[in-house]
């Protein structure tokens, strides 16, 4: 007997400037649709209302009484919920959900202080309000192992690595946007606007010069076209720099299938984004990353490609893109090498959705008792 009612899912997202979260978005519907086997319905709310206004958000009593008025289940994640105050939580109301809920890929870490060393972010999710969430959730994938590890200590029970959706995006390659016959998009430098990031002062004052630098080695080794790839519409101001100081121009769309799509076809990625990294790693696209906090770095050594990555706070930046650009060629064996780990991952996190939609169409059953032979 098939559950004939149509299932609805509730999935708690960041959204906002960042097309990275939209990349998040579709491989986690993706994600959802394969273990469900079919369409259901997924509304989109936003973590927080931040960015945007919008009079439901989070997981506050409002949104849980609609959740629990007709959803059938309901996803955080994924993304950065654990910090940068990104989730609306009202720990009380939590208490009355009534659907099967389920944490995402959910991340925590720590950043760069003035000294360099790595410190506690000042707009973390307080730790009784982890503990209650991970509390209240059937299943918690983390999408670190530093953030398991937290959650671990914390007292969080049943915690599981979960890693990022997006490292499976080419499953998508059929629904990607056929760019344009006369596009060619070349060598794309993925930016973060220095002020954004989080490292030293001295360190974000450097990161214009670095670019520079970049774009004359690339043109040194015959690269062609070369762009500034904005993900975020606030990088826009810092990119037009680079269109006086090297001719260089930037693309900016927000569409993410046109995004991934540019990413997919590149020739190369110098990426100081997290997610420009792991589509890169997806698609095959050749790809140097550059990482420059705890969770993005504990996340690509999870995935096997910790010695490809470059951290900004250590070295010469110039000299590691450099070297990794000697050695691109590397990067096909690595991926070879990870092939079986990353073979694990996607097991981890089909099982765990899989189990998650059983358990949802058991409380949809229980609740409206609609059934059918198809």
């Amino acid at each position: 007997m098939i559950l004939k009612k149509m299932i609805t899912i509730f999935n708690i997202r960041p959204k906002g400037f960042n097309i990275g979260n939209d990349a998040i978005g579709i491989a986690l519907r993706n994600q959802v649709f394969k273990a469900f086997g079919r369409i259901v319905n997924i509304i989109d709310l936003p973590a927080t209302s931040h960015y945007e206004s919008h009079s439901k958000a989070g997981l506050t009593a409002k949104t849980i009484n609609e959740i629990n008025r007709y959803g059938d289940g309901v996803i955080i994640g994924g993304g950065n919920l654990y910090e940068n105050n990104e989730l609306a939580l009202d720990v009380n109301a939590l208490k009355h959900l009534r659907v099967p809920l389920m944490l995402f890929s959910l991340s925590r870490g720590k950043v760069y202080n003035r000294r360099l060393e790595l410190c506690e972010r000042t707009d973390t999710m307080p730790d009784a309000s982890l503990l209650a969430l991970n509390k209240a959730a059937q299943y918690s994938l983390a999408r670190d192992s530093t953030t398991k590890s937290y959650l671990d200590n914390l007292g969080c029970v049943g915690v599981k690595l979960g890693y990022c959706p997006t490292i499976f995006l080419s499953d998508l390659n059929s629904n990607l946007a056929r760019l344009p016959d006369a596009e060619v998009p070349g060598v794309l430098i993925s930016i973060r606007t220095p002020s954004l990031m989080n490292i030293p002062l001295r360190l974000q004052s450097n990161i214009q010069a670095e670019i520079e630098s970049i774009i004359d080695d690339l043109r040194s080794r015959g690269f062609g076209r070369i762009r500034i790839l904005c993900n975020d519409s606030r990088d826009i101001e810092f990119a037009t720099v680079f269109q006086g100081t090297k001719k260089v121009d930037y693309v900016y769309t927000a569409d993410v299938y046109g995004y991934l799509s540019l990413l997919k076809e590149a020739e190369l990625v110098i990426s100081y984004r997290l997610h420009a990294s792991l589509p890169c790693l997806s698609f095959g696209t050749p790809v140097v990353m550059l990482s420059y906090d705890e969770r993005a770095s504990s996340l690509i050594e999870d995935l096997g490609f910790g010695d490809w990555d470059i951290n900004l706070t250590e070295g010469s930046t110039i000299k590691n893109v450099q070297s990794r650009l000697d050695s691109i060629d590397n990067l096909t064996e690595l991926r070879k090498k990870t092939k079986a780990l990353w073979d694990s991952i996607s097991d981890i996190q089909h099982k765990e959705m899989k189990n998650f939609s059983e358990e949802v169409v058991s409380y949809a059953r229980s609740s409206h008792a609609i059934y059918s032979k198809f």
